[in-house]
């Protein structure tokens, strides 16, 4: 089964691309969803993270607002979380990554925000990256409830320039044109996987055993 990691900055037009993919037939493991379930009521995260952010739990759920200000320029905190976090997370996709499998997919896609900033790029067979100007980037993120320029900046202090990110890509979705546009190219993609070799998954489980 191949595995596809599809990556890019705030503002790209990724998750509008997850669609597209998954539109196609291609399941789709997004890990922000993955940690908005964890943050829920009842989800394997609030407990935890109660301990360290007490302050952010409201009615039994993690107040992702709250914890975002509390981790906000701060990498003593922001790591704290990430160490409760991401081993939570990484057992939500091994179980999608072995639910597919046994579906008998040939190819997946993981929708990973920091897939390069983590150096994971080893642990997918493909690396597609979501792209546009820095303006129209600007522009859709600002548009957001709530976002302002400090938290953009912040943010984008974090990520990888995207310069980067499109040379360390195997492909690259220009979502600048149009969402058919956008579309028109992850079907070129897709067309293109099968002469791919799918070696990740086996990587991944030689690192569990």
């Amino acid at each position: 089964m191949l595995l596809v990691g599809l990556t890019g900055s705030i503002g790209m037009g990724k998750s509008k691309s997850a669609e597209l993919f998954e539109a196609e037939g291609l399941p789709v493991y997004d890990a922000d969803a993955s940690v908005h379930a964890l943050y829920e009521k009842g989800g394997a995260a609030v407990a935890p993270l109660s301990e360290h952010f007490p302050e952010a739990i409201k009615d039994g759920a993690v107040d992702r607002t709250i914890l975002g200000k509390l981790v906000l320029n701060d990498g003593e905190m922001l790591q704290k979380l990430e160490s409760i976090v991401h081993p939570l997370a990484g057992k939500m996709q091994k179980d999608f990554l072995e639910t597919q499998e046994a579906a008998g997919k040939k190819a997946v896609i993981l929708d990973i925000p920091l897939l390069l900033e983590k150096k994971a790029e080893g642990l997918v067979d493909v690396v597609v990256v979501v792209s546009t100007s820095p303006e129209v980037q600007k522009q859709r993120v600002l548009d957001r409830p709530g976002m302002t320029e400090e938290k953009f900046h912040s943010i984008l202090s974090k990520q990888m320039p995207d310069s980067e990110k499109r040379e360390k890509a195997d492909f690259v979705v220009d979502s600048t044109i149009s969402v058919a546009d956008a579309h028109r190219q992850i079907r070129d993609i897709i067309s293109r996987l099968d002469d791919i070799p799918a070696r990740a998954l086996a990587v991944r489980k030689a690192l569990t055993t």
